[in-house]
């Protein structure tokens, strides 16, 4: 039965990867509005925010990337919504195809999509002058807390993809998480905030993930921040595969 389940995921992965593919906007897409909030930040606002970093974008991408993934599981939710309206999902279960599969297709796609187009905000902000001394165990600890928050949000994605009534409405559910970073340590300290939005920023948790990875990045004593990173990842995972995968076996019963 998981020869049979991994087969069919990775046939179906790669039906989805072949539509990417042919369509290189989504992940361009992706990638364009945290480029243009970095570029907007460090060479129009950087110079009159005070962060105590010798590079705002160093103190920046963080929160860069976050913003990046909010915005590419948009797509996953996207996706799903229009195999639904055009009976794709019905096809498969006609089929013999272990159902799991193609939800798993979904989220691998996104998984891979989300890494690419990290990669490309990375090289911008490399260009911008980006540096970092953490070597392939910081690197690797980075990566790994990326993927952790891409496959949180990407379940968490799959319930508006299986219940919203419109193309809309399956995207939109990611623009709040598309703006949570600015209530956060992402682009300023959060000492600098008055009190409720203060307690709000420092107790969310965008705040702990970038704290952890800005601290991997400058080789910094990560503390607590890299714990609550992971139990905040961690816990918004397994709730949000549960609820999605009772949605998806409801959906297709």
């Amino acid at each position: 039965m998981n020869k049979h389940f991994l087969g069919d995921t990775a046939v179906l992965l790669g039906r989805s990867l072949r539509h990417i593919a042919r369509s290189p906007d989504t992940i361009i897409t992706t990638a364009i509005m945290p480029i243009a909030f970095m570029l907007l930040f460090v060479y129009v606002f950087g110079g009159a925010i005070e962060t105590g970093s010798d590079s705002y974008v160093n103190y920046l991408l963080p929160g860069i990337l976050l913003i990046t993934i909010a915005s590419g599981i948009s797509y996953t939710a996207y996706r799903l919504f229009l195999d639904l309206q055009r009976g794709i999902f019905e096809r498969f279960q006609s089929m013999p195809i272990a159902r799991p599969s193609v939800l798993w297709a979904h989220v691998l796609t996104s998984l891979v999509a989300n890494l690419i187009s990290l990669v490309v905000v990375v090289g911008v902000a490399l260009l911008m002058g980006f540096r970092t001394g953490a070597g392939v165990p910081g690197w690797l600890a980075v990566a790994g807390i990326l993927i952790l928050f891409t496959l949180a949000l990407t379940w968490l994605a799959v319930i508006p993809g299986l219940t919203a009534k419109s193309v809309d409405g399956a995207s939109a559910f990611s623009y709040p998480l598309i703006f949570l970073p600015f209530i956060s340590s992402a682009f300023v300290p959060t000492d600098t905030m008055p009190g409720p939005v203060r307690a709000f920023a420092e107790h969310q948790p965008v705040t702990a993930i970038v704290n952890g990875i800005r601290a991997l990045f400058d080789q910094q004593p990560v503390g607590t921040d890299i714990w609550t990173a992971l139990a905040w990842c961690v816990g918004i995972l397994v709730v949000a595969y549960l609820f999605a995968t009772i949605t998806y076996r409801r959906k297709i019963s």
